[in-house]
């Protein structure tokens, strides 16, 4: 998918190079929003490793990992995770855009996106994302794309050598019953 002149695909192990370079750059602006992370994540052995993680649990129908490319190079991330099937039939979305992008809309597309993949593809009834209290423009995007907040979670995330509340929403799709919900399983190959 394109928005804008970026490209939302899945994510790549040669992604890694480009991930460390917009992180390195963006450190102090997502600084206030992002866990605290070692100086090994913001190389590109660090960003091989994490999108090794994200693609084992792709691998296992637990994720779909996406990048955001624009001129061939990241400008951020999109990443549907802890994907639960069974009654619950839910995911997780978390975000980010190099500081650049903010404001034009791009984190507001592809988090649409992302939405759709999750109920026409993935067959889930509803994904979540959280976001610190303070990070108004988060919150705009998730309302923006539909998301309801449903909650408060005090002390829900170490960010900065403190632990913060984070204003949690979620996007409820369809009433379906949760087998009606799952993908097609595919027919067993021929003898």
């Amino acid at each position: 998918m394109v928005i804008d002149g970026v490209e939302m695909r899945e994510i790549r192990v040669a992604d890694a190079a480009g991930l460390a370079e917009v992180l390195e750059r963006n450190r102090a602006y997502m600084a206030p929003y992002e866990p605290d992370r070692t100086a090994a994540f913001y190389t590109e052995a660090g960003q091989r490793a994490k999108i090794e993680e994200l693609l084992a649990e792709r691998e296992g129908g637990r994720a779909r990992p996406y990048v955001l490319v624009a001129d061939g190079a990241p400008v951020g991330a999109i990443n549907l995770v802890s994907i639960v099937r069974g009654a619950l039939c839910s995911g997780a979305i978390g975000y980010w855009t190099d500081e650049a992008w903010t404001g034009k809309g791009l984190a507001t597309a592809a988090l649409r996106e992302v939405c759709r993949i999750a109920r026409d593809e993935v067959g889930l009834h509803r994904v979540e994302a959280g976001t610190r209290v303070g990070n108004l423009a988060s919150q705009r995007v998730l309302a923006k794309a539909g998301f309801e907040q449903y909650g408060l979670a005090p002390g829900y995330l170490h960010v900065g050598g403190a632990w913060h509340d984070h204003r949690l929403f979620q996007l409820l799709f369809h009433d379906d019953p949760p087998a009606s919900r799952l993908p097609a399983a595919q027919p067993p190959p021929a003898p």
